[in-house]
This record gives structure tokens, sequence and C-alpha cells, in this order.
């Protein structure tokens, strides 16, 4: 899957939605995922949160097939900033 296609997964997701915070996912060298509101871009930008994340690590996480929660706390995912944003949006993952 490639970022602009896990980037459309996640517009699907927040449209409608409440998400009101602004966070990106660094891919590495993949690239980033910007979430602001509910707008889904795949262009860096200052965001209240940074969470670094391997690109196969996020798909999963997409997917729904790896819990935010136990991402974290295996290491697999490091939240910089605002954990409160980084709560929010794991909500719409």
């Amino acid at each position: 899957m490639t970022v602009e296609e896990i980037a459309a997964k996640l517009r699907e997701r927040v449209a409608g939605s409440s998400f009101d915070k602004s966070v990106k996912f660094v891919l590495g060298g993949d690239g980033v995922v910007v979430l602001d509101g509910t707008n889904v871009s795949t262009q860096d930008a200052p965001t209240d949160c940074t969470i670094t994340v391997s690109r196969e690590n996020f798909e999963e996480l997409v997917a729904g097939d790896m819990s935010p929660t136990a991402a974290f706390m295996t290491g697999k995912l490091k939240v910089e900033g605002d954990m409160s944003a980084a709560m929010a949006v794991s909500q719409l993952l």
C-alpha cells in the first residue's frame, strides 16, 4: 500500500468525525501523513503531535491488525508532543 493509499483510507475515517487536532505520522523514508482536523495530506506541516512509525506498522494500524496502544507499549511507534492528540487519533485508527 502506498502512503497516498493509506492517506485515502484515513480520509474516509475522519470524514464526518469530530477530530479537531493535528497529528503527523512520520513513516521514515516513505514520507508523512498529516491529519489536521478532518483534512488528510501527505505534505509535511507543523502539528500538535508527531508519531513516528514504520510504514508497515502504520498499514497494520490502519487495517485494524494492530492496536495503537500495543504499538506504543512495544515501541513500534513513538509519540512526541500533545499526547491527547495521539489518544484522539487512536480512536480513528
